[in-house]
């Protein structure tokens, strides 16, 4: 298993990280295979989507947060303040498994790999494990 740590910057963004788990996988040298990158943290997400345009990102933060306000009175407020996050990252899910094939990714021509943060700024942790076929 690989570890990535990426420092995030704002409360709520998305980090692409698909050059880093393509590293990854090359190092691994295996022809075929599956890739799970995975992040460990009740308050973060990891998702596959455009990679081309980065106001896709900003589109997605701002949609999740019409539907999760920050601010709504949750009751697991009161512990850390952070009810949203957690319900952001419950929605999007905590991993992503890609195909390998030919030793590379099978990503669509627009997808990447992104890290989800809403509850920043912090150092997060991201799992890589490539799985031989």
């Amino acid at each position: 298993m690989h570890i990535l740590r990426i420092n995030t910057k704002k409360k709520q963004e998305i980090i692409e990280i698909t050059s880093l788990v393509k590293d990854i996988v090359k190092k691994a040298k295996i022809d075929s295979g599956i890739c799970v990158v995975y992040v460990p943290h009740a308050t973060a997400a990891i998702i596959v989507n455009e990679n081309y345009d980065a106001a896709l990102n900003e589109d997605i933060i701002k949609r999740l947060e019409k539907l999760v306000p920050s601010n709504a009175d949750y009751r697991h407020d009161r512990i850390d303040n952070n009810a949203h996050a957690h319900i952001k990252a419950s929605i999007l899910g905590p991993s992503e498994t890609i195909i390998i094939k030919d030793g590379e990714l099978r990503l669509g021509r627009w997808q990447g790999i992104a890290l989800c943060e809403f509850d920043g700024p912090r150092e997060r942790d991201v799992y890589v494990e490539i799985i031989k076929k």
